[in-house]
């Protein structure tokens, strides 16, 4: 064997490809040589690199800061309610709460990347080979370089591998080139260097299957030097990026943890502060009470309840989302949907129906156009010269002859089973059949008044088909004009190559009357299949012959001579009726749609036409092209180009980095094992639940469960939906805490005694009074116009549009509330002639700030609309948590096991009314707040 083999098996001769190998075509490999080789080369497998394994991830989420400050908090507090012989119940409540964060984390982590053994299960299990000059059966994984493998129908091929013999092969590899045919290979073919995936006719590739016909094949490469073992090289040096969302909350994590250091700092040393006699000195008997105030800062700065709450509203995000037939596979992926700005999709099975439709018939007397969904036998005939329906296929005889041959030149059947029409065979067979059949001709009726007695059949040399079937009686023809004096009892129709099949014609059918073909003739039809062509559609020629004895077997070329044209039948994988609407709201919501197929360049910018993807004179880059381009110029191409056809998956992967490398959020979408590198390079990988591969799915983050496009944009809709409620609550959340921290901070400044929160209840307010209300603006309805608009930058900080601003603004505006009321409960409570728990102080200033956030959550439904604008039922579960949220507070107040646990104080009737007091002026400030906007500033 050479030590140095060819990479391009393709532009090879077959003798030189054995040569290369060191095999024979007869006997195949020997024992020894097979030995070598596995040896050299290893088996014939994917392989898999390591993920991290369950405990890795677990131990993962604890790295967070804002988790690891709350163990730093919890382990201090635990060490000093030992140490004044106290239970530690806040270190406890506090590492349930982390232990409770790390599980959610987990549990969105440790969904195990599953692609690699997805495309494991695409390996032929068993293989005829020849060794030895013996036939016999291998394990896939057992095949070598050089070994000799025999096809047949049905068979998914084991290795990549160089024809030696191939007869009337067609092998479909839609999944591996996203082709919706299946591609007629030949073997005695050497192709150019540059030629792309799907053109290599002369080599088959693993994972793909044999559909037709019988070969025979030397294998070039096995396991990861398979094409489809590239894919899996790719898919394992894809690293994955964090979602918009993830970036968001790790920003706004080291954020509050930043913020609640500088302020510990700031209270412990100015606590400690003295000046004595005109000196500065530091009184350090102070020390623990301000550890605790610290303490107590630092719970009150991490909003808890704020992971089980974004965790919560995705999973409720999923829900509404799989009622729209999208299935999300990862939790981030729910909002991230929202931030998408490019979708780039596959054509066959996503934009188009994967199934072929007639959609133009040209003969010698007419033009017409057929319309119609998929196999359904339902359609208008047109007459594109008159633009004028059909109503009466008798005054056109030349079509009604062309539509029998269409049903009965054909080897495959349509059915109707769970009302759909289906056909059982070739997808463009399938086509001609429902062609026929929406002029009510249907093939069992069709093949019982003409029997088949013989076939020609399909040669990859000949590029056609003929069947002879028996005439009814010497009068009846069937519609099928007979040349003067002739008595037929046979008949002869073709179909295949209109090149090939039209220079065997010597007549045609003109109205019901056959006339010889001019030149002038055959002119204008090849001018009409080149512009049938040109316009992406697959074009066939039909033609007939009549015959007195039935032709002998195996006289196909000199039987087919001297035929009688019929017409042109074109075809085309039609698109989704329902895509073109949805890549006009794609439009109107800021996206741009980007077509990245491995089908033809004609037929890709038929249907990026036929879309609105792209427009007239736009151009189309093909993988050829692409191959040429360094990552820079194809960087400069993308913004430019919105339809890319012929390329492999090394060229979509690149499509989707140089998008992103211009800062675009990326959505693509597929179906097939070549897609599934790019589905998740891209930010969000969108796979298809019907016709797409396992591969593709677990590369994926959202499956469409209806292959459905117009989903995405639902899915894009709730998307933003999730989004702009995540900054909802988490703007009401953090309000709060930091209305918290503030006022935490400034009783040991005002010279107040202890710490007016404890870290269980500051726990109490960020996962009950805060969590309980959060998860109710979680399910705030969508703005009316929320898909007018374009969409956020994936890369805008979570305090973007206001929402910093506003929560310092509210924050500080619930500290000063609550302060002046603490200021005023302690004095109150701290006076000579009060009777009740001079402690008190302390839980009127707990009570105030949970039913201030009633308010606050109330109000925050809306930034510009009053509360007594919105109707109150379009969101009920908001009314709901603050009537909960209200009554759990007072009973931590009245119910005496609650308040012994909490630390809390019983408040007289009086004390509670000034607590609802001080904490409704919160509502009435946001409400001012949208009078003010509304009023002021449109009149600056």
């Amino acid at each position: 064997m050479s030590s140095n083999p060819p990479s391009s098996w393709h532009t090879v001769a077959i003798d030189t490809t054995l040569k290369q190998l060191s095999s024979n075509k007869d006997t195949g490999l020997r024992a020894q040589q097979v030995s070598e080789r596995l040896q050299q080369y290893g088996k014939n497998e994917l392989e898999e690199t390591a993920g991290r394994s369950p405990w890795s991830i677990f131990i993962d989420q604890f790295t967070n800061i804002m988790l690891l400050m709350l163990m730093a908090v919890a382990i201090i507090s635990g060490f000093l309610d030992i140490k004044s012989n106290n239970f530690p119940k806040d270190a406890i409540a506090i590492f349930a709460i982390v232990i409770l964060n790390g599980i959610l984390g987990y549990l969105q982590e440790s969904r195990a990347e599953k692609a690699l053994a997805a495309l494991k299960n695409l390996s032929s299990p068993l293989v005829r080979v020849v060794r030895d000059g013996t036939t016999s059966e291998i394990a896939a994984k057992e095949v070598v370089p050089g070994d000799i493998m025999l096809l047949e129908a049905g068979v998914k091929i084991a290795a990549d591998a160089r024809l030696i013999e191939a007869s009337n092969l067609q092998v479909r590899e839609s999944a591996l080139t996203g082709e919706a045919l299946a591609v007629t290979k030949e073997a005695n073919l050497e192709l150019a260097e540059n030629a792309s995936l799907g053109d290599r006719l002369n080599l088959i590739f693993q994972g793909t299957e044999v559909v037709q016909g019988r070969a025979k094949a030397i294998v070039t490469n096995t396991g990861m030097q398979t094409e489809l073992g590239k894919i899996a090289t790719m898919l394992a040096s894809v690293e994955t990026e964090p979602t918009p969302l993830q970036r968001r909350m790790s920003q706004l994590a080291n954020v509050l943890v930043s913020g609640a250091m500088i302020l510990v700092l700031i209270v412990v040393i100015g606590g400690m502060i003295t000046f004595q006699n005109g000196s500065l000195g530091f009184d350090t008997s102070k020390f623990e009470e301000l550890l605790e105030v610290s303490l107590s800062m630092a719970v009150a700065v991490v909003p808890e309840g704020l992971a089980a709450v974004v965790t919560v509203t995705l999973a409720l995000g999923t829900k509404r989302m799989v009622k729209r037939q999208a299935l999300i596979r990862k939790l981030p992926a729910v909002e991230t949907l929202g931030s998408v700005t490019t979708i780039c999709s596959d054509k066959t099975g996503t934009l188009t129906q994967n199934k072929m439709v007639v959609q133009r018939v040209h003969t010698g007397n007419s033009d017409v156009g057929i319309d119609g969904s998929g196999y359904n036998p339902i359609g208008i005939f047109t007459d594109r010269q008159k633009s004028a329906p059909i109503d009466n296929l008798e005054a056109y005889p030349e079509l009604e002859a062309l539509l029998i041959a269409c049903a009965v030149c054909n080897d495959a059947f349509l059915q109707h089973q769970q009302q759909e029409w289906t056909i059982l065979g070739d997808p463009t067979e399938g086509a001609l059949l429902s062609f026929a059949a929406k002029a009510g001709i249907y093939k069992d009726m069709q093949s019982q008044l003409l029997p088949r007695t013989a076939e020609f059949p399909f040669s990859s040399e000949r590029k056609r088909m003929s069947v002879i079937c028996q005439l009814p009686g010497r009068s009846h023809n069937c519609g099928f004009p007979k040349p003067e004096g002739e008595e037929p009892n046979y008949l002869m129709l073709t179909k295949g190559s209109p090149e090939l099949t039209l220079e065997r014609c010597q007549g045609m059918i003109v109205g019901d009357r056959i006339q010889p073909i001019t030149q002038e003739m055959r002119d204008r039809i090849l001018a009409e299949n080149n512009d049938m062509a040109s316009s992406g559609l697959r074009v066939l020629g039909f033609a007939y012959k009549l015959w007195e004895n039935l032709p002998p077997s195996g006289s196909e070329e000199t039987s087919e001579q001297d035929m009688i044209w019929l017409g042109l039948v074109s075809m085309l994988d039609a698109p989704r009726p329902e895509v073109r609407e949805a890549v006009v709201k794609c439009r109107d919501a800021g996206i741009r749609v980007v077509m990245i197929t491995g089908d033809h360049q004609l037929t890709a910018k038929a249907i990026a036409q036929d879309l609105g993807i792209a427009s007239v004179g736009d151009r189309v880059l093909t993988g050829q092209e692409l191959e040429k381009l360094s990552q820079e110029e194809l960087k400069h191409q993308v913004e430019h180009v919105s339809v890319y056809a012929r390329v492999s998956p090394e060229h979509k992967l690149r499509i989707v980095q140089a998008l992103q490398s211009w800062g675009k959020f990326v959505a693509m979408t597929g179906d097939g094992v070549n897609d599934a590198p790019a589905l998740k390079q891209a930010d969000i990988g969108i796979a298809m639940g019907i016709t797409g591969t396992d591969v593709s799915k677990e590369a994926s983050d959202m499956v469409l469960l209806d292959d459905n496009f117009a989903t995405i944009v639902a899915a894009a809709e709730e998307g933003r939906v999730v989004y702009t409620n995540i900054r909802r609550f988490i703007k009401y959340i953090l309000g709060s805490n930091i209305g918290e921290v503030l006022t935490i901070a400034a009783a040991p400044l005002m010279g107040l005694g202890g710490v007016p929160l404890t870290p269980l209840q500051i726990l109490w307010m960020n996962l009950v009074t805060d969590g309980v209300p959060a998860l109710a603006l979680a399910v705030e309805p969508a703005e009316p116009n929320v898909m007018k608009k374009p969409p956020f930058s994936p890369r805008e900080s979570i305090f973007a549009r206001g929402l910093g601003s506003y929560m310092i603004r509210i924050g500080i505006i619930f500290a000063i509330l609550t302060i002046t009321m603490m200021s005023w409960a302690y004095g109150y409570t701290h006076a000579a002639n009060y009777q009740g728990d001079r402690e008190a102080w302390k839980t009127m200033v707990f009570t105030t700030l949970c039913l201030a956030q009633m308010g606050h959550a109330i109000a925050c439904r809306s930034q510009t609309q009053l509360t007594i604008e919105l109707n109150p039922f379009t969101n009920i579960f908001v009314w709901g948590a603050v009537i909960v949220t209200t009554f759990m507070q007072m009973l931590l107040i009245y119910v005496p096991p609650l308040r012994t646990f909490f630390g809390t104080h019983y408040l007289s009737l009086f004390e509670l009314m000034v607590c609802f007091g001080f904490s409704a002026l919160m509502f009435v400030w946001i409400e001012m707040e949208k009078l003010f906007i509304r009023f002021y500033k449109p009149s600056r």
